[in-house]
């Protein structure tokens, strides 16, 4: 078993295109929660520590890297566009379809009871597990590292997202959701910044039995516009 772990990480640096010069940040990258089972040390006596710090600052690393080449390949694009474009990118969902390619899932630690439970390709196990990833390269080669990881794995969701925006998102989804045997979706602000003149909107939209997605706009339609496209090309329909 562990022959066949070794050789799943192995595959995977191959696959990250990233030579770690601390192993042990991948490592730790991979480290699941559940490992620990609650315990403050490892067998060894050693703090013991998971992935969930790294998950919380890969998150923002994978916001700076997406917004990043949003503004470069979109430099005629409002900021409701790219705000639903990075949404589609950074979504959860996004992180685990990268992390399945690579082959995370065999390259997890995992307790008994999380691996026999499916968690090796469990979206939310995968999704959280490769926003570490990307923070353990971050750490040890720095941000160009951590760019060319980014631009090497995220290529195919750039690729699926590159699809032209909708002139009516809201109504697409309306259809959409009755299609679905879905009720109408529903729309809610769940934050407004910014001085009168100027605020931003973001707006959550729902479609009942799927996930809400939150997008921004310099006016409350315009965030629903974004929120209604990225939520539709979440779920493959544009």
């Amino acid at each position: 078993m562990a022959d066949r772990r070794a050789e799943a990480v192995a595959a995977l640096v191959r696959g990250l295109g990233h030579d770690f010069r601390d192993p042990g940040l991948l490592e730790r990258a991979l480290t699941h929660p559940s490992v620990g089972e609650g315990a403050a040390r490892d067998a060894r006596g050693r703090p013991f520590v998971d992935n969930q710090r790294l998950e919380f600052l890969g998150d923002r690393v994978l916001g700076l890297l997406v917004a990043d080449r949003l503004l470069r390949d979109y430099p005629e694009a409002a900021e409701g566009e790219m705000s639903s474009r990075l949404h589609v990118l950074v979504d959860k969902s996004a992180c685990a379809r990268v992390a399945e390619r690579l082959g995370v899932g065999p390259a997890m630690r995992l307790s008994p009871g999380e691996a026999k439970q499916g968690g090796r390709r469990r979206g939310g196990v995968l999704g959280d597990a490769m926003e570490a990833i990307l923070a353990a390269v971050w750490l040890d080669g720095g941000m160009d590292a951590a760019r060319a990881v980014f631009e090497r794995v995220w290529a195919p969701e750039f690729a699926a997202s590159a699809k032209p925006s909708l002139a009516n998102p809201k109504s697409a989804l309306q259809e959409w959701a009755l299609g679905q045997g879905r009720p109408l979706p529903t729309y809610r602000i769940v934050d407004r910044t910014g001085s009168d003149h100027a605020p931003t909107f973001t707006v959550e939209a729902s479609v009942a039995g799927y996930e809400p997605l939150t997008a921004k706009g310099r006016s409350r339609q315009e965030a629903e516009k974004a929120a209604a496209t990225a939520l539709l090309q979440r779920e493959g329909v544009i």
